[in-house]
């Protein structure tokens, strides 16, 4: 079987430097007739200026016909990883960083590694950001009810109001599951899980999880199952 290696041009890598991309799906098109800019960026649902900006930053570049710019295959597959990076928000820097990497690749599978180290990187570093978003919205509820004066539920007060997160985390406490296991499932880490439980339980007017939990059960919550 053939490999396909594509040579890198401008700020990444020497003029003869090879590498290979990860096998991406390409826009509908002859692949041996070379895109306008003006198709280039219909093809990726982009402006001309961000064909422009990755060019000004090295991640892509053009050939010359005359004055105009024009985008062969290897150019299309390199945007198709551009683009790729880009919905899911990688940072220009990360991507350039990516790129370079790809550059000095040998192999195809050494390619699709490397890109796949690079997707888990992100999909970690989104991971924190939801655990933060997470406990931001959780204090923003704590914020609001303690600004309507609803306070702190007691044994007086029958009705409990528990966000969704508080919910879903009461689900899993009445699941018996500890707080590691709970910041597992619910995509989090372990304080913020630990933060949430304990403003459950203050809710509740309860000294500890369990008795938050038989509380949820008598108010019918949850099940006692």
């Amino acid at each position: 079987m053939p490999r396909d290696h594509w040579k890198y041009e401008g700020m990444l890598a020497a003029p003869e430097r090879v590498g290979f991309l990860p096998i991406l799906p390409l826009p509908h098109h002859d692949p041996t007739a070379p895109l306008a800019i003006a198709d280039m960026a219909d093809a990726f649902g982009v402006t001309h200026r961000t064909l422009h900006f990755y060019e000004e930053k090295g991640l892509l570049t053009a050939a010359r016909m005359g004055p105009m710019r024009v985008y062969n295959e290897e150019h299309i597959r390199r945007m198709a990883v551009i683009n790729a990076c880009r919905e899911i928000d990688m940072p220009i820097a990360a991507i350039l960083e990516l790129l370079t990497g790809l550059a000095g690749t040998e192999e195809q599978a050494d390619a699709d590694q490397l890109f796949r180290e690079a997707l888990l990187a992100r999909r970690r570093e989104l991971a924190a950001q939801q655990a933060n978003l997470r406990r931001q919205m959780q204090r923003i509820t704590e914020l609001l009810e303690s600004s309507d004066g609803s306070g702190t539920a007691t044994d007086e007060d029958d009705h409990v109001h528990l966000s969704p997160i508080e919910s879903e985390c009461l689900t899993f406490m009445a699941d018996g599951y500890p707080a590691p296991r709970i910041a597992g499932l619910m995509e989090m880490d372990v304080a913020a899980a630990l933060t949430l439980e304990a403003g459950i339980i203050r809710k509740f007017g309860a000294n500890n999880r369990f008795q938050a939990i038989a509380k949820a059960v008598l108010a019918g919550m949850i099940s006692a199952e």
